[in-house]
Order: structure tokens, then C-alpha cells, then sequence
């Protein structure tokens, strides 16, 4: 009997311990998703011609930015970089725009790059960010036509803005409908498709720790509201934002839009993966709607 009571008293013990343990390791989890990613960026590029600018968002940050002039009556691009990113992510992007005759403006994010900000909320307080750009962007060159181009959370910040932007064009990138699916993709990329049942423990912290209702992180449920074109551009190969979920994404926006699958390309750096065609179908839009 004694043996029997040590047995179970042990079993009761290791559970406890596997359950904190586990508790601990989903807040550590959940915890490293939106903590800040502040980093120093670097000088303004000098192969580029252009100058440092600030500007303040309603998120509550002070922005930091670049800003690269174009050729007048050209257009004016907004580039947004992806989670945990910076301005310099989008470099490449600028240089081909801007030689292409676009004024462009890269930024940082609240809680990335340079500008300050104390969590990472999935879109939610960078569509300040992007509302804010859009207006200093307005004022910079008040004849041009404005164009955003979102990656990922730049993207999900694009259509998460309310009211919508105020913008003639946009081009979203790899942007999750939900947050609930983003959250279950990523599970399923560690430990497989199993793990997609545990995502509520993970999505069940955004409001306690940012103080942000579930349904205020869906882009799925804005699309339809922005009239502005579309081009949606999704990778065929993305475990992130799958290709099935970009496409439902697309249809369920309002038009007018358009749809790239780009055949073969994971959650990573579009332009750099298939940059001939990129370069080519994001001018071909761009002139079709700014010029």
C-alpha cells in the first residue's frame, strides 16, 4: 500500500511539473512573439539620394525613417517592412522603385528598428504607424499619387488601418487573414500539424498582454472595406501564410484587385527570389494606377 501511495504521489508530482513547465515555456513563447525588436539601423545609404526623417504616430512612437525623392507627377511609395524587420530590409525594393522615378519612404515600425515602442502587436498599433506615414508621405509630395507596399506585417498594418488608408494603390504581401491561422502555421512548422490544436494557448494572451481583442487582428474582415486597387502576392511554397489562405484573403477583398502566386517562393524576400519578374509585375501596377 505504501508503495502504491510513493507511486502516485510521484505521478501527481511529475505532472505538476510537466505543467508549469509547459506554462512557462507558452508564455516564454508568447512573450518572445511580441517583444520589441529595436536595433540600430545605420547611416542613410550612400548610393542613394535622400534624407533621415521623423515623424510621430498615434501608436504612440516616434518614427524613423528615410525618405528618397522621385520624379515629379511620378507617384510616391510607402514601404513597410515584415515582423522583427527594419527600413533596411526594404532597400532593395527602394532602389528599383526610386530609379524607376518614384519618390519612396522606408520606416521602422513601432518596436522595431529605431523607433521605440514597448510590444510587437501584429499589426494592430503599426496600422498607427502606417496611417501616419501616409499623411506625413501626403504632406512630403501633395501632388503625387501615394502607393503602400506591405510585407507581411507591413502588410497586415495596411489593411488593419481604420478608417482605410488613404492611398491610391496597394501592394500586400504574404499577409496572415487571421491571427488565430498565422499562429496555428507557425505551430505546425515546429512540431507538425498536431500542434495547431494548441494555438488558443498562445492567442489567448494577446488580450492580457496587449490589451487587443482576437477579432481586431483580422485582415480578412477589412479587405472588403478598402477600395483602393490591389495586388495580393503570396508564395506557393509559404508555411506562414499559406497559398490556400492568401487566396481566400484575395477573394474576399473588395475589387478592384489582382493575384500573383509566385511559383515555388517560401515566406521570404519576394523581390530577391524572383527579382526580374517582381521588378516587372509591381512597375506594370504601379503605372496602371499611379502613373
Amino acid at each position: 500500500m505504501k508503495f502504491l501511495k510513493r507511486k502516485w504521489k510521484f505521478i501527481l508530482i511529475a505532472m505538476s511539473t510537466a505543467i508549469i513547465a509547459a506554462f512557462i515555456l507558452i508564455f516564454g513563447i508568447g512573450n518572445y512573439f511580441c517583444a520589441p525588436r529595436q536595433q540600430w539601423v545605420g547611416d542613410f545609404p550612400k548610393d542613394l539620394a535622400g534624407e533621415n526623417i521623423e515623424f510621430s504616430s498615434d501608436s504612440g512612437s516616434r518614427i524613423h525613417g528615410w525618405f528618397l525623392p522621385g520624379q515629379q507627377s511620378h507617384g510616391a511609395i510607402i514601404l513597410m517592412h515584415g515582423i522583427r524587420g527594419k527600413r533596411s530590409d526594404m532597400l532593395g525594393h527602394a532602389r528599383f522603385l526610386n530609379k524607376a522615378g518614384y519618390s519612396v519612404l522606408l520606416f521602422d515600425f513601432q518596436a522595431h528598428g529605431e523607433s521605440v515602442g514597448q510590444h510587437i502587436t501584429f499589426g494592430y498599433l503599426e496600422s498607427e504607424d502606417a496611417k501616419a506615414a501616409v499623411e506625413y508621405l501626403r504632406q512630403k509630395t501633395p501632388n503625387e499619387k501615394v502607393a503602400v507596399l506591405g510585407v507581411s506585417l507591413g502588410g497586415a498594418a495596411a489593411t488593419l488601418a481604420n478608417p482605410p488608408l488613404k492611398v491610391d494603390a496597394m501592394i500586400l504581401e504574404m499577409v496572415y487573414p487571421t491571427i488565430e491561422q498565422a499562429t496555428a502555421d507557425r505551430i505546425a512548422i515546429v512540431v507538425g500539424n498536431f500542434g495547431k490544436r494548441f494555438s488558443p494557448l498562445l492567442t489567448w494572451q494577446i488580450k492580457p498582454r496587449l490589451g487587443i481583442a482576437i477579432n481586431e487582428l483580422r485582415p480578412i474582415e477589412r479587405v472588403s472595406k478598402i477600395s483602393a486597387p490591389k495586388l495580393f502576392v503570396a508564395g506557393t511554397k509559404d508555411q506562414h501564410t499559406t497559398i490556400a489562405e492568401a487566396k481566400n484573403l484575395f477573394q474576399t477583398a473588395s475589387s478592384p484587385k489582382e493575384f500573383w502566386a509566385v511559383e515555388g517562393a517560401g515566406h521570404v524576400d519576394l523581390h530577391t527570389y524572383a527579382r526580374e519578374e517582381y521588378e516587372k509585375r509591381i512597375l506594370e501596377f504601379l503605372r496602371k494606377n499611379l502613373n
